[in-house]
């Protein structure tokens, strides 16, 4: 659908260029946005390939183990139904420190192995089980320490201070994802009662 609607939107705008006058400025507006994309993309690039290299080791070093030990006793209640060696505990606690670090793109396939470990103790396979729709919930509403890719926007625009936003960014992203888990909570508690 979103498909349509951007096609949508462009063929308007072409037409409305065309017989404005401002096709020349449409043009130009095209080649220079397509010139900025690459350049924020490889730089976005540099960034993402430095924090995945420290993730790795991270990994290696054995400190994602220790957060996640260090995180396990939070996120535990919060998904009651999955066992406690299971795997999917372990794609869930990858996903929630890989969004800490705000390394979005590194964090989804942990986040669809996540998805797809907890479907197999889904009961229904047509519906999102309880964990699911919380794993989504936190997921969505990520806690994020430090926003690396943002920094690396403001960074590749030449932001006098791109990590002035560490701050605002954790109180935002810790607010939200309490807002997240308690609206999840409050939607389940309603439906057991009714069940």
């Amino acid at each position: 659908m979103v498909n349509y609607i951007w096609v949508f939107l462009t063929v308007i705008g072409i037409v409305f260029a065309m017989f404005n006058g401002t096709m020349h400025e449409v043009n130009q507006a095209i080649f220079q946005g397509a010139k900025d994309a690459v350049t924020l993309c490889i730089g976005l690039i540099s960034i993402l390939v430095f924090w995945l290299g420290m993730m790795r080791i991270a990994e290696e070093a054995g400190i994602l183990k220790g957060l996640a030990k260090l995180f396990k006793p939070i996120v535990k209640p919060l998904f009651p139904e999955v066992p406690e060696n299971h795997p999917a505990m372990g794609y869930i606690l990858s996903n929630i420190i890989a969004n800490m670090f705000g390394l979005g793109n590194a964090a989804t396939p942990l986040g669809l192995k996540a998805m797809e470990q907890l479907q197999h103790l889904n009961k229904k396979k047509d519906m999102a089980s309880r964990s699911m729709v919380t794993f989504l919930a936190i997921n969505t509403a990520s806690v994020t320490i430090l926003p690396t890719t943002v920094i690396a926007i403001r960074m590749n625009y030449h932001s006098v201070s791109p990590a002035e936003i560490v701050v605002p960014t954790l109180i935002v992203t810790l607010l939200s994802a309490i807002g997240a888990v308690a609206i999840d909570r409050y939607y389940f508690w309603r439906r057991s009662r009714k069940g």
